[in-house]
């Protein structure tokens, strides 16, 4: 490949990543929280450092706090999309660990053919993109349909409960399958990942994180046949884990349907 070629390629995986790395995350100052308290909880949309714009409330189609006897959902009385943070208030329970979550309603993007094919290779989606190459259809445009639904982990005080491993209903989530404030550095930590509330497997999913301003190195994996991805927690830090599951559309005039998950919680 010519140095311009070259060039241009990488302009386009940076566009594209650009345009539409737009991940969702909530991302607690300290995900250790005094039970009883009420705070703004920010959620970045962009990178887990950085949020490139907020979210409007009549996006959001559900908010729901799993703790350890019951889950709640709430309305968006206390969402702010003011800035390019959102930021939600929230009331902090009786000591315990609690699952907050954010999921959105479905939105439409088309993209050239290049800039998808970029997007696709960039952001972790390479099924989609070797179905593509396979069926001679790089260079057709794409319409998406996507929605992002997020999930935070927190803990409450000292004592340690159930309710982190509720599923919260959203179209695609993550579910731990164990607490991950029992973690030790360098335990493995689970997750199933679910689309419509069933297991996915094969499903490429991605954790990372950051620890003192310096970021937690990306790593990838693959579901197994029930769904279950695993990493090692190698590092102190806030996580996140990810997935984007998308599939062709049965609608005619949309090309893909997407739904992005993500999860974050804190290690110390």
């Amino acid at each position: 490949m010519r140095l311009s070629e070259a060039l241009l390629t990488l302009i386009l995986v940076l566009g594209a990543s650009v345009l539409y790395a737009h991940e969702l995350f909530i991302k607690f100052d300290s995900y250790f929280l005094e039970p009883g308290s009420g705070i703004r909880v920010p959620i970045l949309n962009g990178t887990f450092t950085l949020s490139e714009n907020s979210v409007t409330a009549d996006r959001v189609a559900d908010i729901a706090i799993a703790g350890p006897r019951e889950t709640l959902h709430l309305g968006t009385e206390g969402w702010d999309a003011s800035r390019d943070t959102t930021y939600l208030t929230v009331q902090i329970g009786t000591p315990g660990t609690y699952v907050l979550g954010v999921s959105t309603n479905s939105r439409l993007i088309e993209l050239d053919a290049e800039t998808f094919n970029a997007y696709l290779e960039g952001e972790g989606i390479p099924d989609v993109l070797d179905v593509r190459q396979k069926t001679g259809k790089l260079d057709h445009d794409a319409v998406e349909r996507y929605s992002k639904h997020v999930k935070a982990v927190y803990q409450a005080g000292e004592t340690r409960t159930g309710g982190w491993d509720r599923a919260l209903g959203f179209p695609a989530e993550l579910v731990p399958m164990a607490n991950p404030y029992e973690l030790v550095i360098g335990d493995e930590l689970a997750f199933r990942c679910l689309v419509h509330g069933k297991p996915v497997a094969n499903q490429l999913v991605i954790a990372g994180g950051e620890h003192e301003g310096k970021a937690i190195e990306e790593r990838e994996a693959r579901t197994d046949e029930d769904g279950v991805v695993r990493f090692v927690v190698d590092h102190p830090g806030k996580w996140y884990v990810k997935f984007i599951h998308m599939t062709a559309s049965e609608e005619e005039q949309v090309d893909y349907e997407s739904n992005w998950a993500t999860i974050s919680f804190e290690v110390r």
